[in-house]
């Protein structure tokens, strides 16, 4: 199985994801935040980003309402999502939101979390997916 982990930042667990530019050029490494409590499994949703990397990475699809943390109306993505060290590159739908928790640069969902193993694979200093 392959596997990759990342230092918690802030305390908190987290992934790093790589975006790919419409416009071409260099990729953007995102790290987001691994919430589980985000989203349910039946929700779609697999990331929360900040929409201007939305707008610069993805294509639109419509709008949609959240509760909970995120409360209203929001628009949604086709964004090509990659993990390289684990040979994941899918596109997944996003969801543009106007501030994202601080030190991170959006919410990996439970949706997309619920894709791989996860967790901290005996060392809690430390956030793994696992496939």
């Amino acid at each position: 199985m392959a596997r990759i982990q990342w230092p918690l930042r802030r305390g908190r667990p987290c992934v790093q994801v790589v975006l790919t530019l419409l416009a071409g050029g260099q990729p953007l490494v995102r790290t987001v935040l691994a919430d589980t409590g985000a989203g349910s499994d039946r929700a779609g949703i697999a990331l929360n980003l900040d929409e201007d990397d939305c707008l610069l990475c993805g294509l639109p699809l419509k709008l949609l309402r959240l509760g909970g943390a995120y409360a209203g109306s929001f628009p949604t993505y086709d964004l090509p999502v990659r993990l390289p060290a684990l040979g994941f590159d899918q596109p997944l739908c996003a969801v543009g939101v106007p501030s994202v928790p601080a030190g991170f640069d959006g919410i990996a969902c439970f949706g997309f979390l619920n894709r791989f193993t996860y967790g901290n694979f005996g060392d809690p200093s430390q956030f793994g997916l696992e496939c």
